[in-house]
């Protein structure tokens, strides 16, 4: 293997927040794959089944359990760990329980936030902050071209609401307390959409809630089926948060900036397109269209440009919709496939070849990717 841009977290202390989740379970795999010393904080393993059980994470990492709004608590570990990179993902991650408790979401989501960058402020060494929002923090009239990183915030919903919050507390720290020669901290903002990939069992998304019907031969219920999202697997943003934090270590250039990581413009596909994708991998593919039943607002299209991740970053999306499906549906038929076998074996291995796949892969397409 190429020596690869990569590496420069070898050796690093990591904190991520959120570890337990479905993309920071993943950035905890390849982090550690790196050499780096993971540290993660979340309050809860947020589903059973999860990949940070079924890849065995624990084992890898330093475990913290507490609740991002706890400020004290987490003040105490940032100092007395003195981590060399942040990477802020923990949130209450899904739009419809938004509905359901939109204090929670909007409280998780702004004042954790909040809560990191406070104590950032208390720490006595150079760290990069990557803070991880989302492409719902855009203020979505459903136009058919990409959202900009300076096109306004905002959102109908209280999840695209409680992301808009993210942001400008996040300019606030910057502008208030990162902004002078001498800071310590340097901060980027990194906005990604749809993210699909093997171990995802979030409550209510498309693919945990089919594979899951499937593997017990059931028929899963598919509401907006004609709704378009930018589909990208897990990898390929967080390929772009660890592109980020290098360029801050390296350079202020980019200090305060927000990134999209997307796919593709013409990559925009249908939940159904989604479904027929995953049927050619998967028997006995069953579902039923039940949209009349949702009666919260979703967004029906949205998609990011991400010219400036290009120009700034050399970050490009590695794989087409076709490979994105099928690396994801592999995952899911391998884990299943050892609980039908009552197999009690970790998916950190598979998951971790999963992720040299993808290096050798983006590696080829993008040669910037190796180290000067």
């Amino acid at each position: 293997m190429k020596n690869l841009i990569f590496n420069k977290y070898h050796n690093k202390t990591i904190l991520i927040t959120g570890h337990t989740g479905f993309k920071g379970s993943w950035l905890s795999i390849w982090l550690t794959n790196l050499g780096a010393k993971v540290i993660g904080i979340s309050i809860d393993i947020p589903s059973r089944p999860s990949n940070f059980d079924s890849s065995r994470i624990k084992g890898c990492i330093k475990d913290y359990r507490i609740d991002i709004c706890d400020a004290t608590k987490i003040k105490e570990v940032i100092i007395r760990e003195r981590p060399d990179f942040v990477f802020h993902l923990a949130a209450q991650a899904l739009v419809r329980p938004s509905y359901q408790n939109p204090l929670e979401t909007l409280s998780v989501n702004s004042l954790g936030t909040a809560n990191i960058l406070e104590a950032l402020r208390f720490i006595d060494k150079k760290v990069v902050a990557v803070m991880i929002t989302s492409d719902k923090a855009y203020d979505n009239v459903e136009w058919v071209w990409g959202y900009r990183e300076t096109d306004r915030l905002g959102g109908r919903d209280p999840y695209s609401a409680s992301k808009g919050m993210a942001e400008l507390v996040i300019k606030t720290y910057v502008e208030s307390f990162f902004n002078s020669n001498d800071s310590n901290v340097r901060v980027g903002i990194a906005r990604a959409g749809n993210v699909i990939g093997g171990g995802d069992w979030a409550e209510d998304r498309i693919i945990p809630d089919c594979v899951g019907s499937w593997s017990q031969n059931r028929i899963v219920n598919v509401r907006s089926p004609n709704a378009t999202r930018p589909w990208q697997h897990v990898l390929e943003p967080l390929s772009g948060y660890l592109l980020l934090g290098i360029d801050l270590e390296k350079s202020e250039k980019n200090h305060g900036e927000a990134y999209n990581f997307g796919p593709s413009a013409d990559q925009n596909h249908s939940v159904k397109s989604l479904i027929d994708e995953m049927a050619k991998h998967w028997d006995c593919v069953h579902w039923n269209d039940v949209s009349e039943t949702n009666h919260n607002h979703e967004a029906k299209l949205l998609k990011l440009n991400c010219d400036k991740a290009l120009f700034n970053l050399s970050w490009q999306p590695t794989m087409n919709f076709k490979k994105t499906v099928k690396m994801t549906i592999e995952w899911y038929k391998q884990y299943y496939q050892n609980v039908a076998q009552n197999k009690e074996v970790s998916m950190y291995d598979f998951s971790s070849r999963q992720i040299e796949d993808y290096v050798h892969l983006a590696s080829q397409k993008n040669n910037t990717w190796t180290a000067k």
